[in-house]
């Protein structure tokens, strides 16, 4: 077929997708190759493709279609999370437009319109990873609560649970009051926000009191008094009701004459405060505020850690919606069941945390309304020291917007810190090789300081936990209830735990669950394309009804590689390298590739809030996916963050413009694709030139894959297509025009040039997936059409060697015709005006190639006659090509006194910019002040007319 005119991506994109995936070629068929696998990390199923999914699916991509045409059996799995919080989000405020809620429902009803919601709207982001191109298997989608995926969840938490590493404990968790549920750290978003620091004193137990001393660095006193309180600072006063101590530094001066004494908590009715101690311990800083901190254990991450080193007890104050709690008994009752326990009664745990200290004039307000009343009650008392304006580090839900509370809850945690420890070996011995292994370091100290991990949620859409309470709370955990009531006993009345499992305990499971696991999954039916470069990779088997051998999870378990964004290296990497070894006996993945974070133009974070996302489906509808597929690869540097940059985009689409008219060039000179997949045998240097350039990209692009290096393969394979083969090579053996009329092309040219395209085709395929199938079949004898997909071409195999004499000849001719065409440039001579050049103490080779390369010289170059000896007096421009130099009269071509004040006046020019922009970058007030922006482009400015100066000097130079 004749190709286009104009590049079009859309409608080659919808044209080659559909093709794609109703042909099976995304379908790992080849049951004698190699089999290669990667899972794809599953959106979220209420998720829309963002640029952060672009990134990671592109490098995925890369990889799979690049095994694929390695004639690997290539497998890439795909699928959506359920994505607890969020999709029951959507529902709900879905529900809400009806002016429905949840809880209108039952549990099953509401799961049900969830399932609902999932068949009609859950699809979203999948058909955007088509439109960027994924080649993942759709005939194989898996859902983390597809029924086979939902065995292996609850199969998993009973082995875990029977095998002592998972069980249920009250500890402190990140709490959503909105969502009324513990959420993991990934889902906080901590944020600056306006704040204050409230400082108040702590009366001493029976008005005791003792000599306060401040000292300066040098020992000096600075200040001396008797104090009947200790001093503390809060910034969230409504949790004074919950102190269990308050803490010292061990090493702290000021306090040492009170350790261990009590202090008494200046809020509630004064006839039942609580006293409590005075402990040491080593996180309060000596140096920050007052040295001295109230340990509330119930309701913050450090004080928490302090609590359970000494003993402290922890008395939860709030409900599920961070109201101050109204439950229990009244609080006279409740203080003095508290001073019963400072006095040495043993309390269980369940009955502290049944106990409600908050006092009857809080109970059931809002924290922030209670904050107000402690406030003004201890101001009241004459007890509050100063309060501060200060900006405070607060942590927000990232889906519900509001502050979390650390709450202490009795929730199902998994021993992490026992299956971290095969984990932690396994990328010590080099059985999983992270990449860039600069992550290593980040990845032991996370690992070898793991805590336990909270893996339930107080949701209704999930996996709900296997486990059955009786009416005593003892808990039977099973895969079903009939197996829970089998260990009760018949008669035993269960309820079963209403809470779900958090997403990720779910995802750690995607390597091997998605294969089959528990059950021995049976391969897919053999079938499909098969196909090469100019040969087949492999065959598919004759016989369609055939299975292969073993299964799916013995053949593409342990993957190859995980490509993951760093930020989910623990939440989600680490805990599959834990489950899929402790389960699997093997590890997940052989390699772990991190990429980094795709950020604004200017570095920062994209976030909706600050209005500089970016939606990558607008950038492919502007400039087609293959062009931002191909900006993924070329700015992804093994884990460095990458800046959002839309010209980059546009140039890559260029870039396939350029391919696209270089392909038409082609065809319009009879060039069309190859017959065989070795190099053809070349006469001519600038053949086997080029020849030899395909075997030296390949071994850059083949190295570059080897190490994970997108943007050095994005690197070799742009250079040698722009370059080499359309820059230079298309021109060197474009055919000369005779009397006007244009002559033949070569036979050996065309056959040397359509064997060139077929690789460039194929190397690029994995980057430019659309435009290239496209050219593929373009360029095809339209009365022997492909026998094959460009998706199932055979990776190139030259089979030849870099014929050193001829790049040797051709890259000397490009430096000529180079130096040539640049000193036209800053003289200010026509591309195309004709000049003689006169050569001196060229050697004998280099003088044979002057002769083979006369006609082109004189096409490219514009220069009619190549002289050895000298040239005549007067004005003239000198190159010097290696030994040689090349005289080039300028007589007749330019006025040279004009062009040397032209040129002097412009160096003089650039030279007094450049001193002003060093200026300006010698002001230290300028560099450390001004924005980052402006003193990037005023050193890039500087650069840029510094160089300008130079090379205009240059040119002055050369003209004697």
């Amino acid at each position: 077929m004749t190709i286009d005119k104009t590049f079009d991506p859309a409608a080659i994109e919808a044209k080659w997708y559909a093709h794609w995936e109703s042909t099976g070629a995304f379908r790992p068929e080849r049951p004698n190759a190699e089999p290669y696998t990667i899972v794809n990390p599953p959106p979220n199923v209420t998720g829309s493709l963002h640029i952060g999914h672009a990134l990671d699916n592109t490098l995925q991509d890369i990889l799979i279609r690049h095994a694929r045409l390695q004639g690997k059996d290539a497998l890439w799995v795909v699928g959506t999370d359920h994505a607890g919080i969020a999709t029951q989000m959507v529902v709900e405020r879905q529900m809400a437009q009806k002016q429905q809620k949840r809880t209108d429902f039952t549990r099953d009803e509401f799961v049900a319109k969830v399932w609902e919601w999932k068949e009609e709207s859950g699809g979203e982001i999948t058909g955007q990873l088509r439109r960027l191109g994924c080649s993942m298997d759709w005939e194989n989608e898996r859902f983390t609560m597809d029924e086979g995926f939902s065995k292996a969840v609850i199969k998993v938490f009973v082995d875990l649970y029977n095998q002592g590493l998972l069980y249920r404990d009250k500890r402190l968790v990140n709490w959503d009051p909105h969502f009324k549920t513990a959420i993991s750290d990934l889902e906080v978003e901590t944020r600056e926000v306006n704040g204050h620091m409230w400082h108040f004193k702590y009366p001493l137990a029976g008005g005791e009191t003792y000599t306060y001393v401040e000292r300066d660095a040098d020992g000096n006193v600075t200040l001396q008094e008797e104090r009947d309180y200790i001093a503390i600072a809060t910034t969230r006063p409504e949790t004074m009701l919950g102190d269990g101590a308050v803490a010292v530094h061990p090493e702290d001066e000021r306090y040492k004459p009170i350790i261990g004494k009590l202090c008494e908590i200046p809020v509630g009715p004064k006839e039942h405060r609580r006293l409590i101690p005075i402990i040491t311990d080593e996180y309060p800083d000596p140096d920050f505020g007052s040295g001295a901190v109230k340990i509330t254990g119930a309701h913050d991450q450090n004080d928490y850690a302090v609590a359970q080193r000494n003993g402290i007890p922890m008395y939860r104050l709030m409900d599920e919606i961070a109201a101050m709690r109204s439950d229990g008994a009244p609080y006279a009752a409740a203080a003095e069941q508290a001073k019963s326990m400072a006095a040495g009664k043993q309390w269980t745990a369940a009955e502290i945390d049944a106990l409600n200290l908050v006092p009857d004039a809080y109970r059931g307000l809002d924290r922030y309304e209670a904050r107000k009343k402690v406030v003004a009650d201890i101001d009241a008392d004459g007890l509050m020291i100063a309060v501060e304006s200060k900006i405070i580090q607060q942590p927000f839900g990232d889906r519900s917007a509001v502050v979390i509370e650390p709450m202490l809850t009795d929730q199902w945690y998994v021993d992490a810190k026992t299956l971290a420890v095969p984990a932690i070996e396994a990328v010590r011995s080099g059985a999983i090789e992270i990449v860039p292994k600069s992550w290593e370091k980040t990845y032991f100290n996370w690992m070898e300081n793991i805590q336990p991990w909270c893996v339930s949620r107080q949701l209704w859409w999930g996996h709900q936990i296997p486990a059955w309470f009786d009416s005593d709370g003892k808990c039977y955990v099973a895969e079903d209830e009939a197996g829970a009531q089998g260990l009760a006993g018949e008669g035993v009345t269960l309820m079963r735990d209403p809470d779900v499992l958090d997403t990720w305990f779910s995802s750690a499971l995607w390597p091997f669950g998605t294969l089959g696991w528990p059950d021995q999954s049976p391969l897919p039916l053999a079938g499909g394309a098969g196909g090469g470069s100019v040969e087949p990779t492999d065959s598919p088997s004759p016989n369609p009804s055939r299975r292969r051998e073993g299964n799916m999870l013995d053949r593409h378990y342990p993957n190859d590689v995980l490509v993951s964004g760093f930020d989910i290296l623990f939440f989600w990497d680490a805990r599959m390298a834990m489950q899929g070894i402790h389960f699997m006996k093997e590890v997940p993945w052989k390699t772990l590739y991190l990429h980094g974070l795709v950020r604004a133009a200017d570095g920062s974070k994209m976030s909706k809030s600050k209005g500089n996302t970016v939606d990558p489906l607008g950038l492919i509808d502007q400039y087609g996916a293959d062009a931002l597929r191909f900006f993924m690869a070329a700015m992804e540097s093994q884990g460095r963050d990458i800046k959002m940059d839309e010209s980059r985009v546009a140039g890559y689409r260029n870039f396939a413009t350029k391919l696209w008219n270089a392909a038409r060039f082609a065809q319009s000179n009879g060039i069309g694709g190859s017959d065989s997949i070795s190099a053809p045998k070349a006469e001519l240097a600038v053949n086997r030139w080029i020849i030899g350039e395909v075997v030296e990209t390949l071994e850059k692009l083949n190295k570059a894959f080897a190490e994970f290096r997108f943007d050095g393969m994005a690197d070799a394979i742009y250079h040698f297509v722009w370059d080499q083969f359309c820059d230079w090579y298309l021109e060197l053996i474009k055919p000369a025009f005779v009397d006007g009329e244009k002559q033949d092309m070569d036979a050996e040219s065309q056959m040397v040039a359509g064997w060139v395209l077929d690789q460039i085709l194929v190397m690029l395929h994995p980057f430019m997936p659309f435009v290239t199938e496209e050219l593929w079949h373009a360029l095809a004898d339209p009365a022997a059409p492909r026998a094959y997909d460009l998706i199932h071409a055979k990776w190139p195999e030259p089979k030849a060697e870099v014929d050193a004499e001829a790049k040797a000849e051709v890259e000397w001719l490009i430096r000529l015709v180079g130096e040539v065409r640049t000193a036209k440039n800053e003289l200010g001579i026509a591309p195309g005006a004709k000049m003689d050049a006169f050569v001196r103490d060229a050697s004998p080779a280099t003088q044979q190639r002057i002769a083979r390369q006369q006609s082109a010289l004189a096409r490219l170059a514009r220069l009619d006659s190549v002289t050895t000896g000298d040239a005549p007096e007067g004005g003239s421009v000198q190159l010097v090509v290696d030994e040689a130099t090349f005289v080039l009269p300028l007589a007749g071509v330019i006025d040279l006194d004009a062009e040397r004040a032209r040129i002097s006046k412009a160096i003089e020019a650039a030279t007094k910019e450049a001193a002003a922009l060093s200026g300006r970058l010698s002001n230290a007030a300028f560099v450390e002040k001004a924005k980052t922006e402006a003193v990037e482009k005023a050193r890039a400015d500087h650069a840029e007319k510094t160089a300008e100066a130079e090379r205009l000097t240059a040119a002055l130079k050369r003209l004697g």
